[in-house]
């Protein structure tokens, strides 16, 4: 076989996201973050969800898993819910002021550490970076979806 697995892009992509996690776990603990809560913190910052059902979507992750997280950052003091009074089976996430404030820091520091990762790649190049990752992920997500659809 001419082809290196360890050379292909899923891989070599795999192996940059776990630095990438590493990296921004290491900033972001001291700060009374987690990696994984990302894309929670960042939806209900900016206002982009605020039901768990939703953050599930927005983070694409399992209810289950969702659960579990939000369970985790409230007993953090990260998120505070409350029932939602047109339905009592839900509730509404928002995060503390603790959360709030905090969040800036942590921003800087995982833009500080993406600037440190990309060093010596231009801008173009960390632009054309991005674009090609979310084609990227797209592709996935269409993949994914075609799968889930035939199994049905």
């Amino acid at each position: 076989m001419d082809e290196d697995v360890l050379s292909t892009p899923g891989h070599l992509i795999s192996l940059a996201a776990r630095g990438f996690a590493r990296l921004s776990e290491s900033r972001l603990k001291p700060l009374g973050f987690g990696v994984g809560q990302l894309p929670v913190l960042v939806a209900l910052q900016n206002g982009k969800a605020s039901a768990q059902r939703d953050l599930a979507r927005f983070a694409r992750v399992e209810q289950p898993p969702m659960a579990q997280m939000l369970a985790r950052m409230e007993r953090d003091g990260l998120i505070e819910r409350t029932r939602d009074p047109a339905d009592g089976r839900s509730s509404h996430v928002a995060l503390t002021k603790a959360a709030r404030e905090g969040m800036p820091e942590a921003i800087t520091a995982l833009f500080q550490g993406n600037r440190e990762a990309l060093t010596g790649f231009t801008d173009a190049e960390a632009g054309q970076l991005v674009d090609l990752l979310k084609r990227l992920i797209e592709n996935l997500d269409q993949i994914a979806s075609a799968e889930s659809s035939s199994r049905d």
